[in-house]
């Protein structure tokens, strides 16, 4: 969630999500991409996308780049996630008068965004369905849903943790529905129940909070831990990370180009 908001060239949408026909055509479980403990990776979603990153895994916002994009990135041998926010209602998506009020809540703390009531899964999940079917369409091998932690902050709703382990599954199950793999973001409270559910995990600044073991189950279960710090510097995380078996890098807030990994 602590990002900078990406550029509003992704008008492009709605149209490429249509392409991807009307309903899944799920892969067997067993050709998801899984990705491992250890897999370097770049997380860039502001700024003109650099592919020349050399590192097997790239991080990249759904709506802001074409399946072109993807294809580059795929021939350069990257595997590719598609960031999308599904907990949160942002206004520069070209989507976003699809979402009726009554579903929006309070701001999150950026511009435009405003926290939504996953409660109302009779409104979110053929939302949601259409945004992965983008994501399946541009040929992306996974998807990050962004502010699946609802539950702990100020939305103006008054959810639950059940409402969250109820939509948090949810959207794991659309994504596998497409054959994409989705990893659980943050949201670390909630790892025991929703580990057999996700595929890999991202978080931001579990070292800076002491909280980087709480990630671990992923790690023993054969799954990717995709990890940045923003206000540590990499000797004072990356000792722990690198025991531990995360993917660790210091990025800036803006998630721009600039990395520097562990």
């Amino acid at each position: 969630m602590r990002r900078l908001l990406p550029l509003l060239a992704g008008l492009l949408l709605l149209a490429t999500a249509c392409t991807a026909g009307p309903g899944p055509d799920p892969k067997p479980a067993e050709e998801r991409w899984r990705p491992a403990p250890g897999l370097a990776w770049q997380w860039q979603l502001s700024g003109r996308l650099d592919p020349t990153v050399d590192v097997p895994v790239y991080d990249i916002d759904g709506f802001d780049h074409p399946a072109s994009t993807v294809a580059d990135l795929h021939r350069r041998g990257r595997k590719v996630i598609c960031y999308l926010s599904t907990g949160a209602w942002e206004d520069f998506r070209p989507d976003a008068d699809r979402f009726p009020k009554t579903v929006l809540g309070k701001g999150n703390g950026w511009e435009g965004e405003r926290w939504l009531d996953i409660r109302r899964v009779d409104v979110l999940e053929p939302l949601m369905a259409e945004r992965l079917d983008m994501c399946r369409a541009k040929g992306f091998d996974a998807v990050e849903p962004d502010n699946m932690d609802g539950y702990r902050n100020r939305t103006g709703f008054p959810l639950t943790a059940a409402d969250q382990l109820r939509y948090n599954r949810l959207i794991a199950r659309l994504a596998h529905e497409r054959g994409l793999a989705v990893g659980l973001k943050n949201d670390l409270d909630q790892i025991p129940e929703l580990l057999a559910d996700f595929d890999f995990a991202v978080n931001e600044q579990c070292a800076e909070y002491d909280e980087c073991d709480r990630l671990v189950p992923f790690v023993a279960a054969g799954k990717a831990v995709f990890h940045v710090e923003y206000e540590l510097d990499t000797a004072e995380f990356c000792p722990q990370a690198r025991k531990l078996g995360l993917s660790s890098m210091l990025k800036r807030y803006e998630l721009g180009v600039w990395r520097r990994p562990c």
